[in-house]
């Protein structure tokens, strides 16, 4: 399946992908997502001194996921894996400062085939957010955005749909107050919108506000600021529920809430051993919550295991919209979980952390650059941009050798499978119902276990690998 040339989907092209169900008047959708921040790192989980008074607000009110994973331990993979339900390495973004492939179909490209209007706000890390890239925010299915090719800290420059704009605050209130201009806009409108709402924050290098850090007064200044930071971006979440309530649109208004990958080692309370950039526990387990009063009247806690790539299936089957030839999916919808009407997982959950180095791509100075080509009043080139080839398959992969580390989730038995160029592969094996912390390995003691995973993971990994070397889009 071919995405029209990898050219930006006109509305009557998205329609010819998509069948809309005849469905109950359609919810907002505000998609959150934190940078870096540990499945630990806040108070409803725990935490002795954070201050997340927001969260743990709608921790008490919403539904809060207890055993919800990130598709991959970096940022890069996880923020595809929301916008198309699939393992990233499946169009090949193996790490940071890798892009979605223009072939991919977006949970905002389906939306909007459903009469959504769509914004993106903050870090985008999929592509450069240039007005001519292919795989800015606007290439990708969003109506409106105001992005950063990464992490951003205070007083960014951000891309308004490709213009660079100068802006002053704190970054996740800059973020916050992009959003709510355009949230604001589409209820006058009366239309139903999807809000992707992703910070800059508690990414490395910490800059948290003076009036954050004063809450942390005792920890050191280093800690002072990742702290403050999580605070910071804690306001702004609170401000955005603030104002959809003003509105009068928080009832009927879907508000999900993540971290992108486990913490940063040495200053994350992770949620298990490792940290970011491993695909134990510690780098794949965050912090997960969704506010829908409409639907979610009272609070309900879940150990149901979930991921980011089951955010895609979730929203279209929430919104009516059915894909007419949909790509294999790695996750599935949660909405029988939302109803109370599910407890067990069928279908398990693959990782693979692929061995590619991150891309560096630098926010600050390539935003700097844009701002002063622009009033230099200099021209882009579309081919000359970076990742102007995203689009092209140049490597075709063995499909019968998977290279680096990857897990098979399978509640609650975890395999790890670890390759290696000059041996057989290692595998080890965790019941992660008695052993969260992943410390006991029991391949040897249930080597039946290990053999019937084996075939799970060892499947699926040849299905990414199809789809990595384009059989999807055929």
């Amino acid at each position: 399946m071919r995405k029209y040339g990898f050219n930006t989907i006109s509305l009557l092209g998205l329609c010819t992908l998509f069948i809309q169900c005849a469905s109950e008047e359609k919810p907002n959708i505000i998609l959150i997502m934190a940078d870096d921040q540990g499945w630990g790192d806040m108070g409803y989980n725990g935490h002795p001194a954070i201050k997340t008074p927001n969260f743990d607000s709608m921790a008490s009110s919403g539904l809060r996921f207890d055993r919800f994973y990130a598709a991959a331990p970096v940022s890069s993979p996880t923020r595809g894996s929301v916008l198309t339900g699939r393992n990233p390495n499946r169009f090949g973004c193996f790490s940071w400062g890798y892009t979605l492939r223009p072939q991919e179909i977006t949970v905002a490209e389906a939306l909007k085939s459903a009469g959504y209007v769509t914004g993106h706000f903050g870090k985008w890390h999929l592509g450069p957010v240039r007005e001519n890239s292919p795989v800015n925010p606007g290439n990708s299915g969003f109506d409106h955005w105001c992005s950063s090719p990464n992490f951003f800290d205070n007083d960014p420059i951000l891309s308004r749909e490709g213009k660079a704009v100068q802006t002053y605050g704190e970054s996740s209130m800059v973020t916050a107050d992009a959003a709510m201009e355009f949230i604001r806009a589409q209820t006058d409108k009366k239309k139903p919108f999807l809000a992707v709402v992703w910070f800059g924050s508690p990414h490395n290098p910490y800059s948290a506000m003076e009036h954050d850090r004063e809450f942390y007064a005792g920890e050191e200044e280093r800690m002072q600021h990742y702290l403050g930071e999580i605070t910071g971006m804690d306001r702004a979440v609170g401000k955005i529920r603030r104002e959809i309530k003003t509105l009068g649109i928080s009832e009927n208004t879907i508000l999900w809430f993540c971290s992108d990958n486990g913490g940063l080692a040495g200053f994350s309370a992770t949620g298990g051993r490792g940290a970011k950039g491993q695909i134990y526990e510690g780098g794949l387990r965050v912090p997960a919550i969704m506010e829908w009063p409409a639907r979610i009247p009272e609070n309900k806690v879940s150990d149901f295991p979930s991921f980011t790539s089951d955010i895609y299936p979730t929203l279209l089957e929430i919104a009516g919209v059915t894909m007419k030839a949909q790509t294999p999916l790695d996750g599935i919808s949660l909405v029988q979980l939302i109803d109370n009407k599910i407890r067990t997982r069928e279908k398990p959950m693959g990782f693979w952390q692929f061995p590619a180095r991150g891309k560096v791509t630098p926010s600050a100075k390539l935003m700097a650059e844009l701002l002063k080509e622009q009033e230099a009043g200099l021209t882009e080139v579309a081919d000359s941009l970076p990742d102007s080839d995203a689009g092209e398959i140049k490597i075709k992969y063995d499909g019968d050798l998977y290279p680096g580390h990857s897990a098979w989730l399978d509640w609650p038995y975890k395999l790890h499978r670890i390759d290696s160029e000059n041996r057989e592969p290692l595998f080890e094996l965790y019941n992660l119902e008695t052993d969260p912390g992943e410390t006991n390995d029991l391949s040897a003691s249930m080597p039946e276990k290990v053999i019937s995973m084996k075939k799970g993971i060892e499947a699926w990994l040849k299905s990414v690998v199809n789809s990595l070397n384009g059989d999807d889009y055929i």
